[in-house]
């Protein structure tokens, strides 16, 4: 079946990477979302094992409309009750850019009732409709004339991934986390490191990986499990498998912040997850503390904008590229952050920059070396 993984902004790359390690075929990178091809065994396993997928779609019918009626007859044609019986409930969410429709709610009426009516006609009867916990979720997307109708085989996004049981102020999104390590290059072959943890969730996503701890392992329900054709043996299956690749992390990780309340939930939420002996959690100010290790990674996603006044940034920033230089020599150092001047005051020169979103907020993920020294190189005698 074709299937489509939808991603953030920025992580399409390394979401194509990761669905072809899990075995996907004819893998192509669209805008914010990855399309892709494997049995049902796959649908069910991208769900569980992606860390970089916020929701997994499948497509059921595509067609070209001109107008309401035309979406209507297509969408009452699609055998709908493959999925779906007259005892569950549906919702449908809509993304519309056409001339044909005036706003997206509107197109999801039109299908909404067009499902209503398939049942009807077939039984008599219709599903009712739920839209905060649907047993099948469908997700109507028109561009101009082309309208793609497709399953939400997830539903709850799988940034939810269930470990999470304290926040910090701004709790940084768990798929970007994972992003953000992938687009790092960091295979757990050396220990990595967040001097600016704040709710831990950049240590507990490498934890994961290095412990290739599945990351839907937490949770308790997928969309495709509501589904008619849910195959309850075939999921065991799927789990299994991820659960026999699990190990004990080779590297050390370890998660830091000034905050001791932030350290609590951290604590927390490493210990929910499993991985207290592959994640230390340590109260430290960044801009003091020494460096948890000799060598390694480290990414940090400081304060911005919204949680820092503006005033402070330049002076925020420049200690924290002084700490970068003098307690991080042999290090490979992330940052995240949505503060241009901030960047500018760190006096340093990144190898990478990658452009991802925080939220709705614009940032720039910058990728440096830090050397001991100088990085230049003296030529041999007689150069």
């Amino acid at each position: 079946m074709r299937l489509l993984a939808k991603t953030l902004l920025g992580l399409e790359e390394p979401l194509a990477s990761e669905l072809r390690t899990l075995g996907a075929a004819d893998v192509a990178i669209l805008n914010r979302a990855v399309a892709f091809e494997g049995p049902k065994s796959m649908l069910y396993g991208v769900n569980y094992n992606s860390r970089l997928a916020v929701s997994v779609l499948m497509p059921v019918a595509t067609f070209r409309v001109s107008g309401k009626r035309d979406l209507y007859n297509e969408a009452v044609a699609i055998e709908w009750d493959r999925w779906l019986d007259t005892r569950k409930s549906f919702a449908v969410t809509a993304v519309v850019n056409s001339p044909h429709f005036d706003h997206s709610g509107y197109a999801a009426l039109v299908v909404k009732d067009a499902v209503a009516d398939f049942f009807r006609r077939l039984t008599q009867e219709r599903p009712s409709v739920n839209q905060k916990s649907p047993d099948l979720l469908i997700n109507v997307h028109i561009s101009n004339e082309k309208v793609t109708v497709s399953l939400d085989s997830t539903v709850t996004p799988l940034y939810r991934r269930g470990y999470r049981r304290g926040h910090s102020v701004a709790p940084l999104n768990e798929v970007l986390a994972a992003g953000m390590i992938a687009l790092a290059g960091w295979k757990a072959d050396k220990p990595l490191a967040d001097g600016m943890c704040g709710s831990g969730t950049i240590p507990a996503e490498a934890g994961l990986m290095a412990c290739n701890i599945a990351p839907g392992k937490f949770r308790r329900d997928f969309g495709f499990m509501r589904w008619k054709d849910y195959d309850p043996a075939l999921f065991r299956s799927v789990k299994f498998e991820a659960e026999k690749k699990e190990r004990r992390s080779p590297v050390k990780i370890y998660g830091s912040d000034i905050s001791e309340e932030a350290c609590r939930t951290a604590t927390l939420n490493i210990k929910e997850a499993g991985l207290a002996d592959a994640v230390e959690i340590s109260r430290r100010d960044f801009m003091t503390g020494p460096a948890p290790a000799e060598e390694g990674t480290l990414i940090i996603n400081p304060p911005y904008g919204r949680r820092i006044a503006t005033e402070s940034i330049t002076e925020f920033y420049g200690a924290a590229g002084s700490a970068l230089k003098h307690s991080y020599p042999g290090y490979t150092a992330w940052i995240l952050s949505g503060e241009p001047d901030g960047f500018k005051s760190l006096g340093l020169k990144p190898f990478k920059k990658y452009d991802l979103l925080n939220g709705d907020i614009k940032c720039r993920y910058a990728g440096y070396d830090l050397y001991s020294g100088s990085k230049k190189i003296t030529p041999p005698a007689g150069e």
